[in-house]
């Protein structure tokens, strides 16, 4: 069986344009079987599979086996706090089967930054895959959730277009959206809605993305390297750069993912809103990424503002915001990877969550009549736009890397 898969071949999601030619081939009958009202579940649970098995293989089945291992003990964890949670609630069982479902992401984290080796637990999909385990732990403690079958439980979670980068869905929404099947109306919207994301996806993905990152980035890189100094014209030129192929790049995909559930039956939740029109932090973040951004705020942000209300650990509403604002965004840098420049941008758009709301206080207090038209929404998109792309600057590790080339030319550069 091990060898068997070792020589399947590896396909990576909506890599290539060839992936398409595979996966709406496979996706159609499931589409045709929707118009007439019928889901062919067995046939959609070997589409997935064949998918998510295609893609963690290609001579190496270590990724796989990984996924086997991961699902076994989120399956366990599950099984023990549904029937728990029927009849009790401790907090103290809550937060450690959490603790214990997000342990396999821990290791994939902690491990590299240890020894500088790949955990043996990873696999393509394991952040997204414990957003969703650990979203069903909490709703099912909130009652969000009242009961769910095994078999319903792994279709969420395997749901082969957003596996491996999302959008982050939540299960009960998923799981109703599954059961019920559209009108025909409704279909042929969403089919050409598919065609326009996948239009728009190769724009984004295959066209600007590539132009940015694989054209335009690496001789900029160079130059900030020749110019010499920790910053310079072209670091602020890789800035942008690096920000918009960012943005392209993984608007992209996720434009593909929704297209791609979309021909499945299901409306997953679009991850990306113009965020460069936003006029301030919040708002961006209402628009950047908003599967994971709401997750951590639903699951973060607001239960810890909730629990030192409930504790009466502060009275003081401000302090109470600031520090949910600090453990929000410094968890988030932390799911990104255990370096001092993710970390940094969780605190960078901390402080500045902090700044605005300060800012915002300061005009009440001052009463400050300041006119909301074209001009000051243009300002203020200007600023936030900047400020984003400083944190993107940030996130890239490239001033990391810069830096340690000036002390040590030798020192190894990223690839961009």
């Amino acid at each position: 069986m091990m060898d068997f898969l070792k020589q399947l071949p590896h396909i990576e999601p909506y890599g290539n344009p060839q992936y398409f030619l595979y996966v709406i081939t496979a996706t159609l009958p499931i589409f045709i079987g929707l118009f007439f009202k019928k889901r062919f579940a067995w046939y959609e649970i070997l589409v997935s599979l064949f998918f998510i098995v295609t893609m963690l293989t290609g001579g190496k089945t270590n990724q796989l086996a990984a996924l086997g291992i991961y699902l076994c003990w989120e399956i366990l964890l599950l099984l023990f706090y549904k029937y728990y949670r029927k009849s009790k609630d401790g907090k103290w069982v809550f937060y450690l089967v959490s603790f214990l479902s997000l342990l396999p992401i821990i290791f994939v984290k902690v491990q590299p930054a240890i020894n500088g080796t790949q955990s043996l637990f990873g696999f393509l999909g394991i952040s997204y895959l414990t957003f969703r385990s650990v979203g069903i732990i909490i709703e099912l403690r909130d009652g969000v959730i009242k009961d769910l079958k095994m078999w319903e439980y792994l279709r969420f979670l395997l749901f082969m277009p957003t596996f491996s980068s999302g959008p982050i869905d939540r299960f009960k929404r998923f799981n109703e959206n599954y059961k019920t099947i559209p009108e025909r109306d409704e279909l042929l919207d969403m089919l050409a809605e598919s065609v326009r994301y996948i239009m728009w996806g190769f724009l984004y993905k295959f066209i600007l993305a590539h132009i940015l990152g694989e054209i335009l980035l690496p001789p900029l890189k160079n130059l900030a390297l020749q110019t010499g100094g920790v910053f310079n014209y072209y670091v602020v030129a890789i800035m942008y750069t690096f920000g918009l192929e960012l943005f392209f790049d993984f608007a992209g995909y996720s434009m593909f993912a929704i297209a791609i559930s979309n021909l499945m039956g299901i409306r997953s939740p679009i991850n990306f809103n113009k965020p460069f029109l936003s006029r301030d932090l919040k708002e961006f973040w209402n628009r950047w990424h908003m599967s994971l951004s709401f997750w951590f705020r639903d699951f973060v942000f607001m239960r810890l503002v909730k629990t030192f209300m409930v504790k009466k650990w502060s009275k003081n509403m401000v302090t109470i915001s600031n520090i949910g604002y600090l453990a929000n965004m410094l968890l988030m840098g932390f799911w990104h990877g255990l370096t001092w420049y993710y970390i940094l941008y969780g605190f960078y758009h901390a402080m500045l969550m902090i700044g605005y709301d300060a800012w915002k206080r300061l005009k009440k207090r001052k009463n400050w009549k300041i006119p909301d038209n074209k001009w000051t929404s243009a300002i203020s998109i200007f600023i936030t736009f900047n400020l984003v792309f400083i944190s993107f600057l940030i996130f890239s590790g490239i001033p990391n890397h810069i830096i340690m080339h000036c002390i040590d030319p030798h020192f190894p550069l990223p690839n961009f």
